[in-house]
């Protein structure tokens, strides 16, 4: 994608030939700043501390992050200190221990001295392939917002609701829940998304919005308690969310109140898609309530917010009363019965055990 005219990737090589670039999300939309990672500790710190955020990003900035630490000690001992110091991270995004075991899957085998180089092919590799996912996901959602497009008016838009940033800058490129967007935009197709705030961290707000602008795409910011409202109103045709884990029975893992909104598209006959890498399916786990961890984040992101004050400088305040006990769980789980769809890199799935199968026969 692009900004300010100029193509941009999430992660990318530096100019030096190993260390690791990165756009840092902490400071937008105000500010685009770019961090370079130079070992392992950076690299978990970016992941921890989300300067990178986003499921398929967390995953290749975790193969990077293994790629440095081979370069500073291709050793078996480093590389599975590596392993376990980039998944303590973040615990519930599957595509960080995906991504975490091809690079140690692959380099356990090699002499260490072979390590650094194929660890960093690797990571270009999954870097690569995240890529082209996207765009096959935007394809096949693509097709939905086209049957939804041929039964509105000439030139009435389709409007999209989406739940917190499931963009370019959750992947490499294109997005997941963001590429049935861009690809209709190229074809012409009048689109409109509504883009929920996304609290705590407001990635809505400060993410999918800043990408929109930049893109152009046509788009009206709404707090996360609106969606419900837009949809008894006849406003919103679809909802498209991204997702950090997904039940080999179809249960979506994806950013708190989520959930929620599947329960409004239900309540109010709103089709309700996830957009699903194959890397975010965890095919250990069926019952997605039970079984997927969820993280509990710092209570600070709830009382504070971070933004642009009176004096063009970025501030963060705190917004409840000191003494003031808040709780933060980062996810929730939206069943799958509540899922009109599961779009993926292969077609477009049922949210069923027997829907995730028919694409994915290999899994049995």
């Amino acid at each position: 994608m692009k900004v300010d005219g100029r193509a941009y990737r999430t992660i990318w090589l530096n100019v030096d030939g190993w260390g690791v670039d990165v756009i840092d999300q902490r400071w937008l939309p105000h500010e685009f700043r770019v961090a370079t990672l130079r070992n392992v500790g950076e690299a978990a710190t970016a992941i921890r501390d989300m300067w990178v955020r986003g499921a398929p990003l967390i995953g290749v900035t975790a193969a990077y992050g293994v790629a440095l630490a081979m370069r500073e000690d291709p050793s078996d001992g480093s590389l599975e200190a590596a392993w376990e110091r980039l998944y303590a991270t973040r615990p519930t995004a599957i595509n960080l221990r995906w991504a975490l075991d091809a690079v140690r899957d692959r380099l356990r085998p090699l002499e260490p001295s072979a390590r650094a180089a194929l660890g960093y092919a690797q990571a270009a590799e999954i870097a690569a392939e995240d890529i082209a996912i996207n765009r096959a996901i935007g394809r096949n959602g693509l097709a939905i917002i086209r049957k939804i497009a041929e039964k509105k008016a000439p030139g009435e838009p389709v409007n999209i609701l989406t739940h917190c940033n499931a963009g370019w800058l959750a992947t490499v490129d294109y997005g997941t829940a963001t590429a049935p967007i861009y690809l209709a935009m190229e074809e012409g197709i009048p689109v409109h998304v509504y883009i929920d705030e996304t609290r705590p961290r407001n990635q809505g707000a400060s993410l999918t919005a800043w990408e929109f602008v930049h893109h152009g795409t046509p788009h009206t910011l709404i707090v996360d308690n609106a969606g419900g409202h837009l949809m008894q109103h006849g406003l919103v045709d679809m909802v498209i969310v991204g997702t950090d884990r997904t039940t080999a029975r179809g249960d979506v893992c994806n950013k708190i109140g989520t959930y929620l909104k599947a329960l409004a598209a239900r309540d109010n006959v709103v089709p309700f898609y996830v957009a699903l890498p194959s890397p975010t399916i965890d095919w250990t786990v069926d019952d997605g309530v039970k079984e997927i961890p969820i993280e509990e984040r710092s209570a600070d992101e709830v009382d504070f917010v971070q933004g642009l004050g009176a004096d063009g400088k970025v501030a963060r305040v705190r917004i409840s009363p000191a003494g003031s006990r808040a709780a933060n769980p980062a996810f929730d789980v939206t069943p799958a019965r509540l899922v009109t769809g599961l779009i993926t890199e292969r077609g477009v799935a049922a949210a069923s055990s027997e829907g995730l199968r028919a694409l994915f026969p290999e899994r049995g």
